[in-house]
């Protein structure tokens, strides 16, 4: 383990950091002088953006870490690197997702928007969650969308249905609940608090050029993006769980600024959690390790 030079200042890890919601998470815990490991899959973009919050706060106390999500070895590595870095972890915010126009699979052979969306954080805060759990008082914050869809879990890698975008990106992030409310289950008692965030409809260059930010979504950025709210204004929504006392013992809930928000039938449903985390345990390579049954 590193010896953590700051131990008395409060760490938090955010994914998806480069940009957007990510980069605006990032820069309002920096601004309160927590230290911030921010993952990026893109190097350059991930020192430029580390560079201007670091100048726009004033905050030192900040590290990239690079890493392509779609790729499981790829988050071990990363959550190795973290707990090499980081002697303690206060705060993990699970907000990168991508979207994409046709079927791709990841280097594991999965569909790439589960494995960004709901793998990559399932596995991340599994090889984390010791250090949170040493750490606490901690949480984790998942990042999550409202669509009111259902997850298939006999064919959730799209295998034999016709591939559709958003409801594969819709799939893929109920995912999140799912996981955000067996997690909580799990760590009742523990110290770590477990949430899923709403952020809002906010401008987004969700997946980049090359995912959901294809026609479409450049289609709605040019007719509606100057009415969206900003990823600073969104990413309010997402810092109010760390900052705000009345949310302060919140655990195992869908939140929208600060509100519980009702889920999606499915995720609500307490076996349906269950057989998700068994399926993304084995689709993880990950046995169930929790003490927390």
């Amino acid at each position: 383990m590193n010896n953590d030079a700051f131990s008395d200042i409060r760490t938090a890890l955010v994914t998806g950091a480069n940009s957007g919601l990510g980069r605006a998470i990032a820069q309002g815990l920096s601004a309160a002088g927590w230290r911030v490991g921010l993952v990026a899959r893109d190097r350059a973009r991930g020192e430029a953006a580390l560079a201007e919050i670091r100048s726009a706060t004033g905050n030192p106390h900040l590290q990239l870490f690079v890493a392509d999500l779609a790729s499981q070895a790829e988050v071990r590595a990363l959550a190795e690197s973290v707990l090499q870095q980081f002697g303690a972890l206060h705060l993990l915010v699970n907000n990168a997702g991508t979207a994409f126009r046709e079927r791709r699979l990841s280097p594991d052979g999965i569909e790439r928007a589960l494995a960004v969306n709901h793998l990559a954080p399932f596995l991340l805060t599994h090889r984390l969650l010791d250090r949170l759990t040493a750490s606490a008082p901690a949480q984790i914050i998942n990042v999550g969308t409202r669509m009111n869809t259902a997850l298939d879990l006999d064919d959730w890698n799209w295998e034999r249905r016709p591939y559709r975008m958003m409801a594969a990106y819709g799939q893929s992030k109920l995912g999140n609940l799912h996981f955000t409310f067996e997690l909580a289950r799990r760590l009742a008692g523990s110290g770590v608090r477990v949430n899923c965030v709403f952020p809002g409809v906010f401008r987004s260059n969700l997946g980049g050029t090359d995912g959901a930010q294809g026609l479409f979504w450049r289609l709605v950025d040019r007719l509606l993006g100057w009415a969206l709210p900003t990823p600073e204004r969104a990413a309010q929504g997402v810092l109010r769980l760390v900052f705000d006392d009345s949310v302060a013992q919140v655990a195992g809930a869908y939140l929208w600024n600060g509100r519980p928000i009702q889920a999606p039938a499915q995720a609500r449903d307490p076996e349906l959690n269950r057989r998700v985390w068994t399926l993304s345990l084995a689709a993880t390579g990950l046995g169930d390790t929790s003490s927390h049954q």
